[in-house]
């Protein structure tokens, strides 16, 4: 699964790549990000209400109420970071998002762990013109707002998950389980978006090893400025 991921693409470069009018971007000026942790905020992609394109931002990650199993009280919700391909359909918490609510995440590299005490870290991105460079993709992904009494009072009720699939050769070796997020191609993103659920499900396949590297690997990588490190 996937618990971390970098998005240091400008505002403008993801204008460009999801076609986002500069009056759809709602993100301000938004930063660089090279380190996205589950219940942290990133930028979306969704259709408004009016079928177009924003850019807008969510915390990563569905929530669901948990209690003590001492106490039997409320204790901190538990988020749900990555939503498996086989389960969208199956499981109350996907099925409506997938058929109302899908979503593109803007991303520049992903990072999975290998290992133990330590881990090592390895950032997986698209290839690209630039051996060094990170040429800014999409997840897929799901969105909902979420209930007010599991949220916090200074955060957004918008919230987004991210589909995953079974993981192609370059990172099954990395992956204990297996698993990759699926990534949706340009072509692809207004069916996704607005393709009903059967459109969306011929979609959701593993993307291609040759088309990927490893752009960065050690102990301790957290994060991922690109080629300036």
């Amino acid at each position: 699964m996937c618990n971390l991921y970098a998005n240091i693409a400008t505002a403008e470069a993801m204008r460009r790549l999801f076609q986002v009018s500069a009056d759809l971007d709602r993100l301000g000026n938004a930063e660089p990000r090279p380190a996205i942790f589950p219940k942290g905020l990133a930028p979306v992609v969704r259709l408004d209400a009016d079928g177009k394109r924003e850019l807008i931002e969510m915390r990563w990650g569905f929530l669901t109420p948990q209690v003590s199993k001492k106490t039997g009280k409320p204790i901190k919700p538990a988020a749900w970071n990555n939503a498996r391909d086989d389960k969208l359909r199956k499981s109350g918490l996907w099925r409506g998002s997938y058929e109302d609510r899908r979503c593109l995440g803007p991303v520049t590299s992903f990072n999975e762990t290998k290992g133990r005490q330590p881990a090592t870290d390895y950032w997986f991105a698209l290839t690209g013109e630039d051996p060094d460079g990170r040429p800014p993709f999409a997840f897929a992904g799901l969105w909902r707002g979420e209930n007010p009494e599991l949220i916090e009072e200074d955060e957004t009720e918008l919230r987004h998950t991210v589909v995953t699939t079974e993981a192609n050769e370059l990172i099954r070796p990395i992956h204990a389980k297996g698993r990759m997020p699926v990534i949706i191609e340009a072509p692809d993103y207004e069916t996704w978006l607005s393709g009903d659920p059967d459109q969306a499900a011929a979609l959701i396949r593993t993307f291609p090893a040759d088309r990927m590297r490893i752009a960065l690997q050690g102990v301790g990588e957290k994060a991922d400025r690109g080629s300036d490190g």
